[in-house]
C-alpha cells in the first residue's frame, strides 16, 4: 500500500492470507492461561491493536487457501478469531481477483460472498493520470495512456505493468533514439498489440504533444498559441494536452503566479479552443480549492464562452 493511502487509512494494516502456511497463521498461537485453566489465543502479529477508526485490508483473498479461506469467515462475520477480537472501530476490506478469468485463485463459495458488500473497480484513464502525475511517472507514459485508454485492459496491459514499464523507462532521455530498447522493454511488460501500439505512438505522436509547464511558464503566450496552432488543431492532440493540463492544474500544490494565470486565462478562451474542451476543463478546475483557479472560473470572458454568450 502506498505512503499516501497510508496516511489516508491510519490506523491501517494490512495482510496477504496467500502467504499463510497453516491454521496458526490467521489464528495466532494458543497459551494456556494459568487464571482460569483453560487454552486462548493470542493475536497474530498481523491482527490489529490500537483502539479505531481503522481499517483491516485482506489482499487477494482468494489466493489463499481454502483452509484459511474458511477460518476467515468468523473474521468477516463477527470480528473476531477464536480468543481474540478486533479492536473498536476497526472495518474489515477485502481485494480479490475474479473468478473464471485467468487468475489462480480459489472460487468464494456463497457463505462468504453473502459476508460482504461487492464492489467492483474500473479503470479510469483520467484518475490514473492525476494519481500517475501526483506519483511521479514520466508524463511521457501519462500521454500515452490518455490517448489509448482501452488498450489498459489487456492480459498482460494493466495500470500496473505499465507503470512497471514506465518506471523502467523513467532513466531513459530519448525514447525515440533508443527505440530498440524500448521496444524489448514494451513486449516484454505488455500485450503484444499495446506494445505495438506503444511504439508506434513513440515514433508519431509524441513530437506533437506539449507539456502544461509550457503553457503555464510561457513568456509569449502568442508564440506559444502557434505552436499549438501548428498542430492543425487535432482534437485527440488537444485532448490529450488538456487532460494532462487539468491533471498537473489538480495535482500541483502551488497555487498559480500571475504570469501562469493570466496564460491560463488566455488558453481558456481562446476561439481555437473547441467548446466542449473549454467546458470540461472548467467543470474539472471547479473542483479545485485553489484561490486562482476559483477566481478564474468567475472572469467574465470565460463565463460567456461557458454560456454561449
Amino acid at each position: 500500500m502506498s505512503e499516501k493511502w497510508q496516511r489516508l487509512l491510519a490506523p491501517s494494516w494490512h495482510i496477504a492470507p496467500a502467504q499463510f502456511e497453516e491454521m496458526g497463521d490467521l489464528l495466532g498461537l494458543p497459551q494456556a492461561d494459568a487464571a482460569d485453566s483453560r487454552t486462548v489465543y493470542l493475536p497474530p502479529a498481523w491482527a490489529p491493536r490500537s483502539q479505531g477508526p481503522g481499517i483491516l485490508l485482506i489482499d487477494d483473498v482468494n489466493r489463499a487457501d481454502d483452509r484459511i479461506l474458511r477460518g476467515i469467515m468468523q473474521l468477516l462475520q463477527d470480528y473476531e478469531l477464536a480468543s481474540w477480537k478486533l479492536p473498536a472501530n476497526w472495518q474489515i476490506v477485502l481485494t480479490a481477483n475474479p473468478d473464471g478469468g485467468d487468475y489462480s485463485v480459489t472460487p468464494l463459495d456463497d457463505a462468504i460472498l453473502t459476508r460482504l458488500m461487492h464492489i467492483t473497480l474500473v479503470f479510469d484513464a483520467g484518475s490514473w493520470a492525476r494519481w500517475a502525475h501526483d506519483a511521479g511517472i514520466d508524463p511521457r507514459g501519462i500521454d500515452f495512456v490518455l490517448s489509448y485508454p482501452e488498450l489498459v485492459t489487456g492480459r498482460r496491459t494493466t495500470p500496473r505493468s505499465l507503470t512497471q514499464l514506465f518506471e523502467a523507462l523513467q532513466s531513459v532521455t530519448d525514447w525515440q533514439a533508443q527505440m530498440p530498447l524500448v521496444t524489448q522493454l514494451a513486449h516484454g511488460t505488455l500485450d503484444d498489440e499495446t506494445a505495438t501500439a506503444f511504439t508506434a505512438f513513440l515514433q508519431g505522436r509524441l513530437s506533437l504533444l506539449w507539456r502544461p509547464e509550457e503553457l503555464l511558464d510561457a513568456t509569449d503566450p502568442g508564440a506559444w498559441n502557434a505552436k499549438w496552432k501548428s498542430n492543425n488543431n487535432r482534437q485527440d492532440i488537444l485532448y490529450i494536452a488538456v487532460s494532462r493540463l487539468i491533471n498537473y492544474l489538480l495535482a500541483t500544490s502551488s497555487d498559480l503566479n500571475a504570469r501562469q494565470y493570466q496564460n491560463l486565462l488566455h488558453f481558456l478562451i481562446s476561439e481555437d479552443l473547441p467548446g466542449d474542451l473549454r467546458f470540461v476543463a472548467a467543470n474539472a478546475l471547479a473542483a479545485s480549492d485553489k484561490p486562482s483557479l476559483q477566481r478564474l472560473l468567475a472572469e467574465p470572458a470565460l463565463g460567456r464562452l461557458l454560456l454561449g454568450l
